[in-house]
């Protein structure tokens, strides 16, 4: 089988999966494929919005039900649930938006709002709204990446697989990198 028919395949499910947990380099390959036709527009924004939603939702539940159990378990996460607390006490509604925007805390961020006094309702609704902007913001980086690379290479079809896949090594070597990061910090 040929890139896009792998692309077409597999797409949106790789896509919800990688929603679900971070999601930034495969929502931006995502758009990237839009521009391309691989995948559809509506549907690379829909999946991306409801793997984001329900992958937060899942870390707002954990933080609520168990989040004592957590930070008792993985205490190098505590900077970052607290830097989340403190941003939380001034600005819920945005932070709640704004946590998947905001380096070190995609993931331990709503765990640190479930473990707050956040109402679940209104997280719910700030999130849904988060995950949207997010889904059409790195979607679209994504998107108008493709079209910035078509222009400049004049002929992306010709380097397309290949540029695919230093877009994947590249954002797996910078999520590995920013991985590396969170935990030296965290330990110190």
């Amino acid at each position: 089988m040929n890139l896009p028919g792998l692309i077409a395949q597999y797409g949106y499910g790789a896509l919800f999966v990688g929603a679900l947990l971070e999601g930034e380099t495969l929502l931006i390959l995502a758009g990237f494929a839009v521009h391309q036709g691989y995948l559809q527009l509506h549907w690379a924004i829909l999946t991306a919005m409801l793997g984001g939603f329900l992958g937060d939702q899942f870390y707002f539940w954990v933080g609520r039900r168990h989040g004592a159990w957590v930070l008792s378990h993985f205490p190098r996460i505590t900077p970052a649930v607290e830097r989340t607390d403190a941003l939380i006490e001034r600005h819920p509604r945005a932070i709640i938006v704004m946590v998947r925007f905001l380096y070190g805390l995609r993931t331990v961020g709503p765990l640190a709002i479930g473990i707050s006094a956040v109402k679940t309702k209104r997280f719910v609704l700030f999130n849904a709204l988060g995950a949207a902007i997010w889904a059409v913001a790195i979607g679209g980086a994504g998107y108008v990446f493709g079209h910035a690379m078509e222009v400049w290479l004049n002929n992306l079809q010709r380097v397309e697989g290949t540029l695919l896949v230093v877009l994947l090594f590249g954002g797996l070597i910078f999520a590995g990198w920013r991985h590396w990061r969170v935990h030296k910090k965290s330990s110190r």
